[in-house]
């Protein structure tokens, strides 16, 4: 019979290796099964429970066992009626083919079924999503250092020293070393000033101002080689400069509810924005949101407006490219805040105000931008008319000059619902300014 040692490290049926394969797999599995659950039922419902299954196939670890088909085995089995000393045991068979099978009497298992928190299916959800790297644009890094207190130094500027503790190792120091005290030296000058002062000092007198001398030149030179402070008894305070944001994000997201987006396309952005929007508050904590609706006119509202209001109107979409421009002129200077836009629209929109929008982005926008995001709602027939990306509507065209100047522009077009998740993959991938500017 075959023996296996087992020398690895980890102790039996706990391969390290093993296990963090079992965890990649389980963890596609659920980042699959959320996709499609996405796919196809309601972007709003991301923000939910989730129960997925993963076949129980697959997730135990393997091991070494012995073959019931092939191999030589000695048993030792009861006695019985039936067999006699030298008889062959057959070996089981297989199962006779064709035929449908009838009810098994085995045993099986059922696939495991998660159900997921609101808090894992957006972890899930957005694992591998991220705004673009927030560089801005002076290629200066967004984290500034703020000086925090370590502990002390011996080295540093005069103005951090740090009194209290340089005189502790002073006090240390002279205590070490017997360094004379100041009033040791005091007592012996006023006895030789009183005995200087007899004007007919007696022999025993003589020798002891001779001894005091000695001795005061003797605590003299020690004083002089063992300092009140030492370079070495210095302490300075100590600062490690601890990262903070230097600049705070701010994200626009813009929609068209002109008379010209149904409702179906209304639905489209709005989910888009939803999408867009649980991201946002999920990554960033500290990011500021703004939304911008427009018609012929354009306004800043809240977020329940943003979704919900009903309001309708015509199409002027540079409405809104200006009203993004005030907000930042009045909140949001570009030195101090990373700035990012996205944009949906229908593509419909007022006579020759294409070429205008063209103007304020790459004027006005663009510049102050680290990141700007079209998103074109269209028809499913329109989707396959169009087919390449030179095609679509006034706005479509006119934006494409935009985006062939500047890096940071991208766009793109959503025809269904199963297209948002993949589209807002593409705008909001870890990588795609990277994929961009190469």
């Amino acid at each position: 019979m075959p023996s296996f040692i087992d020398r690895r490290l980890n102790p039996p049926d706990k391969s390290l290796s093993n296990r963090q394969r079992f965890l990649k797999r389980a963890r596609d599995e659920l980042k699959r099964t959320i996709k499609e659950q996405v796919k196809t039922g309601k972007i709003a419902d991301v923000d939910a429970q989730h129960t997925v299954s993963m076949p129980v196939r697959g997730t135990s670890e393997p091991t070494f066992q012995n073959s019931n088909a092939s191999g030589r085995r000695d048993h030792v089995l009861p006695g019985n009626k039936e067999f006699q000393t030298g008889d062959r045991i057959p070996k089981p068979g297989g199962q006779d083919g064709g035929g449908a099978s009838g009810p098994t009497t085995q045993e099986t298992e059922d696939d495991f079924r998660f159900v997921l928190s609101r808090e894992e299916v957006l972890d899930l959800f957005f694992e591998d999503l991220e705004l673009p790297d927030m560089v801005k644009l002076n290629l200066k890094e967004i984290a500034a250092f703020k000086p925090r207190r370590a502990g002390f130094a011996m080295t540093g500027s005069p103005t951090s020293i740090n009194v209290g503790r340089t005189m502790r190792h002073s006090y240390g120091r002279r205590i070490a070393l017997h360094r004379p005290k100041q009033e040791e030296f005091d007592a012996l000058t006023d006895e030789l000033a009183l005995l200087e002062a007899d004007p007919a000092p007696k022999a025993a007198a003589l020798e002891r101002i001779l001894q005091i001398r000695q001795e005061l030149d003797r605590l003299g030179r020690r004083r002089r080689l063992i300092p009140y402070v030492d370079p070495v008894d210095i302490r300075f305070n100590r600062f490690d400069p601890q990262p903070v944001p230097n600049a705070s994000a701010v994200m626009f997201c813009l929609m068209d509810v002109s008379g010209s987006m149904g409702e179906r396309e209304k639905d489209l952005a709005k989910r888009f924005f939803v999408l867009l929007h649980l991201f946002l508050k999920r990554r960033y904590e500290r990011i500021d949101i703004v939304f911008i609706r427009h018609t012929h006119e354009a306004k800043e509202v809240d977020e329940e407006t943003f979704f919900y209001s009903q309001q309708s109107g015509g199409t002027v979409v540079s409405t809104a490219l200006e009203e993004m421009r005030r907000i930042v002129e009045e909140r949001y200077p570009s030195r101090e805040w990373n700035i990012y836009a996205a944009q949906a629209s229908d593509g419909d929109n007022f006579a020759n105000d294409s070429e205008r929008c063209v103007m304020l982005l790459d004027k006005e926008v663009m510049p102050l931008c680290q990141y700007y995001a079209y998103v074109e709602i269209i028809d499913e027939r329109e989707s396959h008319i169009f087919g390449s990306t030179d095609n679509g509507t006034s706005l479509w065209r006119a934006y494409r000059k935009v985006d062939a100047q500047w890096p940071n522009f991208q766009m793109t077009r959503i025809a269904r619902p199963s297209e948002i998740y993949p589209v807002f993959h593409e705008l909001f991938s870890r990588q795609a300014g990277l994929a961009k500017r190469g």
